[in-house]
């Protein structure tokens, strides 16, 4: 197949306001052309909402009828996100016409690892139909349910395009891909046939809920209040023993998995310190448990604007942190082209999961394609 243009939209767990767009020609296996991104701040009404749907996802917990909020978020992060894809792709001189397919991820409101004897559960909001009509063109969207449904994680699912931006960066299996979003995750390639992916711990979100609770802001700015504070290594200890740190792979996190509370009692700074210091130990251990420990990380996500915790990583995780873009990749777009690589596997019928990197029992096709 010929390489095709093709728009992937992410909006994390971290609940940032943001909707990730990334443009790139490809032909599901190779990047042809990066393409461009952007970043386009939802309204502060979509916003509250979204905030509200997550709070009334954790009371619904997949258990009775879904709450009336879903239907009013999605279509709502719908109609928002079909406008992005339409500013995007008209501000580089294109038309929907030259867009082969767009990859709409959705919101998820709630995921739910898989337990033995018990298949996983996860939810997102996206209405792909209604994106394929606004838009007039091809929508992949529902990525996880497939793979769930078959007994996987259903997450990471970044896997297929890290192994895809490793192939022309790095195929020694010494980089390793770390995104660190609301959840960190991980991705690592031997440069041959075994990729191995998983969920760290927790990345951002914590911190970020940790900083809203004492009024000082949506985040730790810089990593500043951490890089003010001490870490209470004492507690520090003790949430390392936390089984999922060591649990063998695949695995996978909920946003909700590990909160704020493991800070309470602390002040912001030394609060700070410590849940950064949690997300960075935690990826250390992670590459404890790959094929064969990498010596560098190439970080993406929002993560790796924080220094404190780019300084923790390298430190505490004992590895070289290089930035995404050193590699020539746009760190925080990496998310969002996924879905546009992943969208262009959907319409050929390759794989998005493997066994490796979600637990299915064999590669797996995903997704539903609308328009």
């Amino acid at each position: 197949m010929e390489p095709i243009w093709a728009v992937g939209l992410m909006t994390g767990t971290v609940l940032d306001g943001n909707i990730d767009v990334a443009l790139i020609r490809t032909d599901g296996e190779r990047i042809a052309d990066p393409g461009t991104y952007v970043l386009a701040p939802y309204p502060q009404s979509i916003r509250t909402l979204l905030e509200e749907t997550l709070r009334q996802a954790r009371a619904w917990n997949f258990e009775g009828p879904e709450p009336a909020i879903f239907r009013e978020a999605e279509e709502a992060l719908t109609r928002a996100q079909s406008a992005a894809v339409k500013d995007l792709v008209e501000s580089q001189g294109m038309t929907m016409a030259d867009i082969g397919v767009v990859g709409f991820h959705g919101q998820t409101v709630l995921h739910r690892a898989p337990q033995p004897g018990r298949i996983g559960r996860t939810r997102q909001l996206g209405d792909g139909e209604l994106m394929a009509a606004l838009l007039g063109t091809r929508v992949a969207y529902d990525f996880r349910s497939a793979d769930v449904a078959a007994g996987g994680q259903g997450a990471p699912l970044a896997a297929a395009y890290h192994a895809a931006l490793l192939r022309e960066a790095d195929a020694s299996g010494d980089t390793a891909v770390l995104n660190l979003g609301g959840v960190g995750n991980i991705t690592w390639w031997d440069g041959r046939d075994n990729i191995v992916a998983f969920d760290t711990g927790p990345a951002n979100a914590p911190v970020n809920d940790f900083i809203k609770s004492k009024g000082l802001g949506e985040m730790d700015r810089d990593g500043k209040l951490a890089a003010a504070g001490t870490v209470d290594e004492e507690r520090l200890a003790r949430l390392l023993q936390h089984p999922y740190l060591t649990k063998p792979y695949p695995k996978s996190l909920d946003r909700f998995d590990f909160t704020a509370a493991m800070a309470d009692g602390l002040g912001a700074e030394d609060g700070a310190a410590t849940l950064t210091a949690f997300t960075v130990s935690a990826v250390g251990k992670a590459l404890d448990l790959l094929p064969r420990r990498p010596k560098r990380l190439a970080v993406s996500g929002g993560g790796r604007h924080n220094p404190t915790m780019m300084k923790m990583l390298a430190s505490r995780a004992g590895v070289e942190v290089i930035q995404a873009e050193t590699l020539g990749w746009k760190g925080d777009a990496v998310e969002a082209e996924c879905f546009a690589f992943l969208a262009v596997r959907v319409l050929r019928s390759l794989p998005i999961s493997f066994p490796s990197t979600t637990g299915v029992p064999q590669p797996m096709r995903g997704g539903r394609l609308a328009g």
